[in-house]
């Protein structure tokens, strides 16, 4: 299996630090308001990634946390008249709702910063007692002189590391580049007693400790979207590197970025929607394969018209799964014939092109082109007399590989909604159109079946029809 690490910059045969495990961790959302659809690509790759190992048999330890102490939480208490932990309380609530509704596995721990403030303080403690760090006037800065690797994650010489840090000013650093562990409280914000005065940990420490404490000092993946990869991820391997002397991670995974037609989201530009407005209009599940249909290396571009299209791809998976079920439960024969029994044999070619797939970076997209590929298979070789368990052989191919994306794994996502009663009134009025010469309505009916996968053959016997695989 080969992984694309971003701290190699190539592609790396993955070899776990404890055969038959792996230890995961990603990074999670700031839980302040509803997530946005770009928190919800690492949600959907990462849990992908998960399932992915789990299906090859490996025992996956997959931390996720929630920052819970910020800045931002703060600001909307103040507007909202609330305490930060009514605020964080609604909106871890919130983000979970959304994440089972793309069917996300709960992490094995989802730690809160406010719960692990023991082993943030003692990660800073030690960052200190090595010399990594130092306190001036009850703010604790981490020395990022000191320590000489800094900058291997993004590639950036010194020059391109101070541009980009966002630095505000401050005097009291020994150099524009070092960072924030621990900070005094300000009035009316949430505070933590500490060896440096009462006050609140920088947002970088909070993983490095997490990650320590449920984890280890070397982990195999840690995750997240690329716009961490600096200053956050960099900072934590500083940090953690560090106080350890040991490698933080072995591979560095992040997804691309979002782009809203064609642009960049953000909520000045008026093109920034959150996951649950978005799910209003498209199910959950849809967006779930939109997200796998592209490579999640690449950024991907989020639009009406592309989500209309992953619609229809999931709906033609969908009708192929119905038009096999209704075989299944109407099959004149039971077992597979003869050549049945040969065509059966080459199902295993998809699960094989499938994996090659995953094994190459989790290239979801190509996976997602081989599940197409038996929907072929199945449209060629399945027809009204063949055999229960052929059709039952092929339906089950194609619900294991997409279970493995997470996708509809719920029997109730794939359900026959076009009734054998309704199509019959719909042709009678299609029918009654035709004789009144109202082309248009007759025109309408018939696409609209179409579009549910019903298609409609006008012969000199009368109209039949069929289900489209």
């Amino acid at each position: 299996m080969k992984i694309y690490n971003t701290l190699t910059r190539k592609k790396e045969e993955f070899v776990p630090i404890n055969p038959g495990e792996v230890r995961m961790y990603v990074c999670g959302p700031t839980v302040y308001n509803y997530i946005h659809i770009g928190n919800a690509r690492p949600y959907i790759i990462f849990d992908t990634v998960r399932r992915y190992f789990e299906y090859k048999g490996y025992k996956v330890n997959y931390v996720q946390n929630f920052t819970d102490v910020d800045d931002k939480i703060i600001k909307k208490a103040n507007e909202e008249n609330k305490t930060t932990t009514e605020i964080v309380e609604k909106y871890i609530a919130e983000t979970l709702k959304d994440a089972d509704g793309l069917n996300i596995k709960r992490a094995t721990v989802h730690p809160r910063v406010t719960e692990e403030m023991s082993e943030i303080i003692a990660l800073i403690e030690i960052l200190i007692e090595k010399g990594f760090a130092y306190e001036i006037n009850g703010t604790v800065y981490f020395n990022t002189q000191a320590y000489k690797a800094y900058g291997k994650l993004s590639k950036k010489n010194q020059d391109e590391l101070e541009a980009g840090a966002r630095i505000e000013v401050d005097e009291d650093k020994k150099h524009p580049m070092d960072f924030v562990l621990w900070k005094p409280k300000k009035e009316g914000e949430p505070y933590w007693e500490s060896p440096w005065g009462q006050g609140r940990p920088g947002w970088h420490i909070e993983c490095s400790a997490m990650a320590k404490k449920y984890l280890g000092d070397t982990i195999d993946i840690h995750a997240g979207g690329e716009d961490l990869i600096f200053p956050h991820h960099e900072n934590e391997i500083a940090q953690s590197e560090a106080a350890t002397g040991k490698n933080f991670a072995k591979y560095w995974m992040h997804n691309g970025f979002i782009n809203v037609d064609n642009k960049k989201m953000s909520k000045s530009k008026g093109n920034f929607f959150t996951l649950r407005e978005v799910a209003q209009e498209f199910p959950y599940e849809v967006i779930r394969f939109f997200m796998l249909s592209a490579h999640y290396r690449s950024p991907i571009n989020f639009s009406r018209e592309l989500m209309q299209s992953a619609q229809s791809g999931l709906e033609r998976i969908k009708n192929a799964i119905i038009n096999l079920d209704h075989l299944i439960n109407h099959a004149k024969e039971e077992k597979m014939t003869e050549k049945e029994i040969i065509l059966s044999k080459g199902l295993e070619n998809f699960e094989n092109k499938f994996v090659e797939a995953m094994e190459d970076d989790f290239n979801t997209a190509d996976a997602i082109s081989v599940i197409f590929e038996l929907v072929k298979f199945a449209n060629v070789n399945i027809d009204n007399n063949s055999s229960k368990e052929f059709a039952l052989a092929i339906k089950n191919k194609i619900l294991s590989l997409l279970n493995i994306l997470g996708l509809l794994e719920k029997q109730e996502d794939i359900k026959e909604d076009v009734l054998e009663e309704e199509i019959e009134e719909l042709i009678m009025k299609r029918q009654e159109a035709r004789k009144a010469k109202n082309w248009a309505l007759a025109d309408e009916i018939r696409d609209n079946l179409k579009q549910r996968g019903i298609i409609l053959e006008d012969t000199p016997q009368g109209v039949k029809w069929k289900r489209q695989m």
